[in-house]
């Protein structure tokens, strides 16, 4: 067993990758290399790619996770019989390439090389009863545009089994559980799990597995974004746009997040957020209803085509 640090990117397929890059950049992506048949973005923290559209039928193609050096890469790989391959990506380094019990490839990346991070907007201060109020004289303003993309921050995946999915993805690469979902008492159906980084705060999930109705496949991916400003400017570039709305803009009850949610031209749903919990590894794992799974501190409740 390995303990990841974060997930790394995702990788779709598209018929036409120019519209899937203008779509990306409405997102708030931003274009890190584009070849012939492949599109590479990044976003505006230090990772050299956040999201990679090959040419060919819409589809899932597979979710890349960040190992924290070599050595623990070329431990999974012997430990699962596969080799290390070099990683043809913005960033280079290398990948172990694998199949979960649900056939959703996993691709395991080490030794990538950082970017500069891009300029983010200067923000003035919240006014505010807890706040305090320090803006004084100053008018607030922020300039319209997309959403500034930071990181991938988490994937749902639905899985045809959550005991054996779950057990495969703890096994491997050190997850730990922050809550899992019960359908009532005894019958767990999914669990948010997040990495194990000791006493560093992680995210209070980096995946997700959910068995749903539907079965296996893919459900959605997760991108943090520079503030609330940030994510409610993106919500309009989209709107304006006329991009597809899913969920949003409201407050998770399981990772408190502040989300808002839209699919990109051939219905992958991507998930702007920000504002989430952290947890480190000495906080216990608690049980949820399907009541908090689906429901929202504020905000409008999840459309039946969520996932």
């Amino acid at each position: 067993m390995i303990r990841i640090e974060d997930v790394a990117f995702v990788r779709f397929r598209a018929p036409d990758l120019a519209q899937m890059q203008t779509f990306l950049e409405e997102f708030g992506l931003v274009l890190a290399k584009v070849e012939a048949e492949r599109l590479f973005m990044r976003g505006a923290g230090t990772s050299p790619v956040l999201h990679i559209t090959e040419q060919g039928e819409p589809g899932f193609a597979a979710l890349g996770l960040r190992a924290a050096c070599l050595s623990d890469l070329e431990a999974l790989a012997k430990a699962e019989g596969l080799p290390v391959q070099p990683f043809d990506a913005p960033g280079g380094g290398s990948v172990v390439v694998l199949t979960d019990p649900n056939g959703h490839r996993i691709e395991v990346v080490a030794g990538q090389t950082p970017v500069d991070p891009l300029p983010l907007p200067a923000r003035t201060a919240w006014n505010g009863e807890i706040t305090g109020r320090t803006r004084t004289r100053q008018a607030k303003r922020v300039a319209a545009g997309p959403s500034h993309i930071i990181r991938f921050g988490h994937c749902v995946l639905n899985v045809a089994d959550f005991r054996a999915s779950e057990a495969w993805y703890k096994a491997r690469f050190g997850f730990i559980t922050s809550d899992e979902i019960e359908f009532m008492p005894g019958m767990p159906i999914g669990a948010f799990l997040r990495c194990d980084r000791g006493a560093t705060p992680s995210d209070h999930h980096t995946l997700f597995l959910l068995q749903a109705p539907s079965g296996p496949g893919f459900n959605h991916a997760a991108f943090e974004v520079a503030d609330l400003d940030d994510l409610m400017l993106g919500h309009q570039t989209l709107k304006d746009a006329g991009r597809h709305a899913e969920w949003g803009v409201g407050r998770h009850i399981l990772g408190s997040q502040v989300f808002d949610y839209w699919r990109d031209p051939w219905g992958h749903t991507l998930e702007h957020w920000t504002d989430g919990d952290l947890f480190t590894a000495d906080d216990a794992p608690n049980t949820a209803t399907l009541a908090d799974l689906l429901g929202v501190q504020w905000g409008p409740p999840p459309p039946p085509t969520l996932g």
